[in-house]
């Protein structure tokens, strides 16, 4: 004879038993567990899950000089004190500057903080994600589908902004994201190779929404001292 316990099925969710609905007042609503479910389906279809799974604040190597602590520390402030920050006008993050210093790292890191705490992150790798938009920019159904879950995610890692050949497109789709968040009090992170006065410069105005939105946690990352891909 079988127990409770031998019956009994395991859910991530034992409100709504993973179905992400429940019904109230028999109409069926989205459960507190949706948003989350989403994340995660939206992060393991992005060919960066593994990675995502091994991007943490414990295995960033620090101690590879002063400016990595730095990096570090703006990244940890900024997870910690999220919660507090979220419906500020300034609760974004920012990491600028050079290639291989652990911005992709820490911006992931910071995601995955994020998930384990009940927080729904939507990844958006600049390069590949932007491609996919354009392709679809004469298809209003799936056009507006990326862009919605980019302005809409609770909170929007975009990694890489900016890199590559950057196109008028490339600046209004970006625009778009960015205005809706800037405007909604919505959080960002963001990891770039450009500097404060290269975003200014590829647009003002997205330049400037970034920028305000990453106040208080920003950094930017120059000169040789530090190559995270190498030393870390």
């Amino acid at each position: 004879m079988k127990s409770n316990l031998d019956t009994q099925e395991n859910y991530k969710c034992n409100k709504c038993k993973d179905r992400t609905f429940i019904l109230v007042d028999n109409e069926a609503v989205p459960c507190e567990c949706r948003a989350l479910r989403e994340a995660e389906s939206i992060l393991r279809n992005s060919g960066i899950s593994e990675e995502f799974s091994k991007k943490t604040f414990e295995n960033f190597n620090y101690s590879i000089n002063n400016l990595a602590i730095s990096i570090y520390t703006v990244a940890k402030l900024y997870a910690k004190n999220f919660k507090d920050i979220e419906c500020d006008k300034y609760n974004s993050v920012i990491f600028m500057g050079r290639s291989g210093c652990g911005k992709t790292h820490l911006s992931l890191a910071i995601a995955n903080y994020f998930m384990q705490n009940g927080i729904g992150v939507v990844y958006m790798n600049y390069r590949e994600d932007m491609t996919a938009i354009k392709q679809n920019i004469l298809d209003p159904v799936v056009y507006n589908k990326y862009l919605n879950r980019y302005k809409n995610a609770r909170v929007l890692l975009i990694d890489d902004l900016f890199k590559g050949n950057i196109t008028p497109s490339d600046i209004n789709i970006i625009f778009e994201i960015i205005n809706y968040r800037y405007f909604n009090n919505k959080p960002i992170i963001v990891s770039t190779e450009k500097y404060k006065s290269d975003l200014l410069k590829i647009d003002e105005a997205i330049g400037s929404r970034i920028l305000e939105m990453c106040d208080k946690f920003n950094i930017q990352v120059r000169g040789n001292g530090l190559n995270y891909r190498i030393n870390g």
